[in-house]
């Protein structure tokens, strides 16, 4: 077994979590305004605070006029569970799958809302050929996979004279990628991805042709209060105003609103997606010399620039079964988080066995430069154990 020796140099902020993420360079919880805290949300500096929120997001998403922002309960998975649950039976419905965030969609649509759904698929490390997709039916997908490390690259397979919705869960790719905002009709995200935020809360952004679907159709299923977005036929337009649902945490808020106000320091959208392109740029620099590890997401052209999934090569891990190489993984954490090095890189629990590295905008590529060393030395002081 090749000996590898102990680097000298460790990433200075060793959080390469693909969520919660790594929060924003310079952050401090003392930095925070604290003015909200203990206020009601519904007080003139509670929905003050709720709506600048918003306002930063439309500004560094770059999201149009057009669109509605909302602020939802339940992070991400409650933002597009309500999207789902309120829109999706009106027409025939194409889910696609091709990582576990997917497939969990799928699951829902088919045994939870009893949809007689086209299902399209992909392994893990592909896309389905989405021109082949029915342009006439609602399609839901996940932007950017987080649990495989595979995205959609562009928008151009999504018709300008579609008849269906499009419904894009882009947690792991609002603030890193360019999105199409004409070709989307509902898109959510979570706070506590790509801006490093905190968990809980989700976001949910309808374009005109959601809004029309709310108001012209009624779901034949019970629908909770927190899912409920119409009243009388018509949106509940406070919702996408900072009158939130339910209680939001004003800390979490503040939070959200210090990383936008990052953000727009750096130039907004464009300065973090450079900064996810470097990152990502960096660590494939160091997969492209590294002969035991390869890159799960196979074309380039649809790998991601922010949960990097790693697999090993395969005449590395010969002879080795998946519980074997799971187990090595497990190895390979342990030791990077023992010394400080890396924290939680083990690759998801349903992906295939390897590595995952979050290069979003709130790591810095000194850290990812710093890391690539360290992550072969792991790998051969596991092997060898």
């Amino acid at each position: 077994m090749t000996t590898i020796t102990r680097p000298g140099t460790k990433p200075a902020r060793p959080h390469f979590s693909s969520g919660p993420c790594a929060k924003p360079p310079g952050w401090a919880p003392e930095k925070l305004p604290h003015g909200s805290l203990g206020r009601s949300h519904r007080s003139k500096l509670g929905k003050s605070r709720l709506q600048y929120a918003l306002d930063l997001t439309r500004d560094v998403l770059k999201v149009p006029a057009t669109h509605r922002i909302g602020i939802v309960p339940g992070s991400d998975t409650g933002a597009f569970e309500m999207a789902m649950w309120t829109m999706l039976g009106a027409r025939p419905v194409t889910m696609m799958a091709w990582e576990s965030f997917g497939e969990g969609w799928v699951t829902d649509a088919v045994k939870q809302l009893k949809l007689d759904a086209k299902v399209v698929k992909a392994p893990y490390g592909q896309l389905p050929d989405l021109s082949a997709v029915d342009q006439s039916s609602d399609m839901v997908f996940t932007w950017n996979g987080t649990t495989s490390g595979v995205r959609v690259p562009d928008g151009d397979w999504i018709s300008d004279t579609r008849e269906g919705l499009t419904f894009a869960d882009a947690t792991s790719a609002c603030f890193a990628m360019d999105l199409p905002w004409d070709k989307l009709d509902v898109v959510t995200y979570s706070w506590q991805k790509v801006l490093g935020g905190e968990g809980g809360h989700g976001m949910l952004i309808l374009g005109p042709r959601a809004v029309e679907r709310l108001e012209s159709f009624t779901p034949d299923r019970p629908l909770p209060k927190i899912f409920r977005m119409t009243k009388g036929g018509k949106l509940i337009e406070g919702i996408f105003k900072g009158e939130t649902i339910n209680t939001p945490s004003m800390l979490a808020v503040e939070d959200y609103i210090w990383a936008l106000e990052w953000a727009k320091d750096l130039g907004g959208l464009t300065g973090l997606i450079a900064r996810a392109n470097a990152n990502a740029a960096a660590l494939d620099a160091w997969v492209s010399v590294t002969p035991w590890i390869a890159h799960l997401a196979e074309d380039p052209a649809s790998r991601s620039n922010t949960s990097v999934c790693l697999k090993f090569a395969d005449e590395a891990v010969a002879g080795m079964d998946d519980a074997a190489k799971q187990s090595l993984v497990k190895k390979m954490a342990s030791l990077l988080e023992a010394e400080d090095a890396a924290y939680d890189v083990a690759g998801y629990r349903d992906a295939p066995p390897g590595i995952r590295i979050w290069c979003g905008a709130t790591v810095e590529t000194v850290d990812v430069e710093a890391l690539g060393p360290w992550l072969d030395w792991a790998f051969h002081e596991a092997r060898g154990a």
